[in-house]
């Protein structure tokens, strides 16, 4: 994972991300990736998955 942390408190997931950071540019070079789990993932302790992918779009 790149810029996220999961807690899970009960039934509430819980997801936290740095908005000033930055991981490059993506494959299709349009956007510029903050944040990304890399695919699915399980959430800690749950059998529940999570995919995110937070960006922003390149400037031109």
């Amino acid at each position: 994972m790149k810029n996220v942390e999961m807690t899970v408190e009960g039934n509430i997931l819980s997801i936290k991300v740095d908005l000033t950071k930055e991981f490059g540019i993506s494959s299709s070079g349009k956007s510029i990736i903050i944040a990304s789990t890399e695919g699915n993932l399980s959430i800690p302790g749950r059998e529940e998955k999570i995919g995110l992918n937070i960006y922003r779009k390149k400037d031109k």
